[in-house]
């Protein structure tokens, strides 16, 4: 676990348990931060049209994953296929009351991304 570069569990006492809790409901205990002005989502052009509608929902996870630099949401989106990177307004997004944490491997949380908070690569 230590020398796994994404950093995604923690260990406490004698557990292991998933950073971003994933999939499974998990209580992080993570106090709300306030986010950078941009965070970045990567994904894939199949997926564009529902986030265009829908915005960045959590699907079969905890929370939505959001990235500090823009080259992270590269490789995530790139696990995937060829990677479009969605930039996240995260600081107009806290003013409209939205709750962010960050977990010990930074990895940004929310809830959801409405989708008029988010910049699309390219004509719209």
């Amino acid at each position: 676990m230590a020398t796994n570069d994404k950093q995604r569990f923690a260990i406490e006492g004698t557990r292991i348990r998933a950073g971003q809790g994933h999939s499974v409901e998990v209580d992080l205990q993570l106090p709300p931060a306030t986010p950078p002005a941009y965070l970045y989502h990567g994904t894939v052009a199949r997926s564009l049209a529902a986030i265009r509608s829908q915005g960045l929902r959590p699907m079969n996870r905890h929370a939505v994953h959001l990235s500090p630099e823009r080259e992270t949401a590269v490789r995530v989106g790139a696990r995937r296929g060829c990677p479009v990177v969605l930039c996240v307004e995260a600081a107009a997004m806290h003013r409209d009351g939205h709750v962010f944490h960050v977990s010990a491997n930074g990895v940004w949380l929310t809830a959801a991304v409405p989708a008029g908070h988010l910049r699309f690569p390219g004509p719209h």
